[in-house]
């Protein structure tokens, strides 16, 4: 059902290597027709919108306006959700903008004065208006609009225009409901590549957007990465992943089920156990044996589990680390005696779990830390989304009359020798 590798063994470092190995395939005709949908809306703008909404999402709408999702209609959908779900987003969202609110403070600008007068330094700004991405249909994740708004709303953002497909029409209360608790400007009712081009480059009744976040298929990510450059994008995510380290003090059953809440995503998914307790490792073994057949999505992770996880046999926890920092997992759960000593050791992750009571899962939903976080070992040079996604810096400059006649002469210097005479004269006529 999953695999059993051990890191004595001659062949683990290229066992592993090919087991993390992922790269997204590019499907040609997915390119093809996202290309042209690109084109298309640039060039038609509403109407090229409205056509391929309609034929997408089996809709019949005569203008876009049928798809404006107005604030009345947002807070309808949160005054008739059951209390208990009610409460729950509300209590998410209160944790997060929390989180986001004290990592804002440590994004604070600065300058500072050089003895000649000279004034530099750093101002950091929101963004005018950014764009969400919701996944719509029977993907509904109501957690993903609190996570990419309520950030962007910390930062100052002005203008928070979130697209979620509705096809024939149905619409998700929870995605509605969190998107009026996150404080969502506007919703429209569209999706795909047509949605992800509209907030690039605008339509009559679509203004553009300086950045686009959020999840979506193979189309929205090829649209993603095609309007970069126009407009900034918060990353192309790959499969979701969760890595254990563990000590053999946790219960075996908590674990496994750790280990299922990343595989259940898709069968592309991937979980992996590391320990230093060959006996734990065959408890574990026997709890996803145990508890998968429980499972509504046992498929999906019986497929997971078969092609991309593993148990592995470490020789003590520092080597546990050592290959974590490695592996750079999406997510991270130390579930250990003492998880600190070990966090101390880890460079390389998008989130960490600490202690047994951690679950992956708190962290996905209302734990307060952002659930938007870097897969496929791009945590070794990338960061979790948060509020600096939503903000610019923009350098401040001011010299003194005595600094431009040091500087004048250095950067004429150095613009001389690049061959720049008139960066180098600029410099010089300031001189006395």
């Amino acid at each position: 059902m999953i695999r059993k590798l051990d890191s004595t063994q001659d062949d683990f470092q290229e066992t592993l290597d090919a087991l993390l190995a992922f790269e997204a395939e590019t499907d040609d005709a997915i390119e093809s027709a996202v290309t042209k949908i690109i084109a298309d809306v640039r060039a038609r703008g509403d109407d090229a919108v409205l056509e391929y909404t309609n034929r997408f999402d089996r809709m019949n709408a005569a203008s876009m306006a049928a798809f404006d999702i107005g604030q009345a209609e947002m807070d309808a959908a949160l005054a008739s959700l059951p209390a208990a779900q009610r409460n729950a987003l509300q209590t998410a969202a209160d944790r997060i903008r929390a989180f986001h609110e004290r990592q804002k403070q440590e994004l604070q600008g600065f300058t500072y004065t050089e003895a000649d007068g000279t004034i530099l330094g750093q101002r950091i700004t929101p963004l005018d208006r950014v764009g969400i991405y919701v996944p719509g249909g029977k993907a509904a994740y109501p957690s993903s609009v609190l996570m990419n708004a309520v950030p962007a709303k910390v930062a100052g953002v002005q203008e928070i225009i979130m697209v979620v497909p509705t096809p024939d029409g149905v619409k998700n209360q929870m995605v509605l409901a969190a998107a009026a608790i996150a404080g969502v400007t506007r919703v429209i009712g569209i999706g795909g590549a047509q949605a992800v081009a509209a907030l690039a480059y605008g339509t009559e009744t679509i203004q553009p957007v300086d950045k686009i976040v959020g999840p979506g298929n193979a189309y929205v990510a090829s649209a993603k990465r095609r309007v970069f450059g126009t407009v900034g994008i918060d990353m192309i995510a790959g499969p979701s992943e969760i890595l254990v380290i563990c000590d053999g003090s946790t219960e075996p059953d908590w674990v496994a089920m750790d280990l299922f809440s990343q595989a259940e995503h898709d069968e592309l998914a991937q979980a992996i156990l590391l320990c230093p307790d060959a006996g734990y490792i065959a408890q574990v073994e026997a709890s996803i044996a145990k508890l998968l057949p429980t499972m509504p999505r046992k498929a999906v992770i019986e497929t997971s589990l078969r092609d991309r996880g593993a148990l592995v046999k470490v020789r003590d926890m520092a080597e546990a680390c050592a290959i974590a920092n490695s592996i750079a997992a999406e997510h991270l759960e130390i579930s250990a005696e003492n998880p600190q000593q070990w966090a101390d050791q880890i460079r390389h992750a998008g989130a960490m779990f600490l202690g047994r009571f951690s679950s992956e899962s708190l962290g996905d939903y209302c734990c307060g830390p952002n659930h938007v976080l870097p897969t496929s070992r791009t945590a070794r040079f990338s960061s979790p989304l948060g509020v600096y996604d939503f903000q610019k810096r923009s350098s401040l400059i001011q010299v003194s009359e005595a600094g431009a006649q040091t500087l004048g002469k250095v950067a004429a210097e150095l613009a001389y020798g690049e061959g720049l005479q008139a960066h180098a004269r600029s410099a010089e006529l300031r001189l006395k």
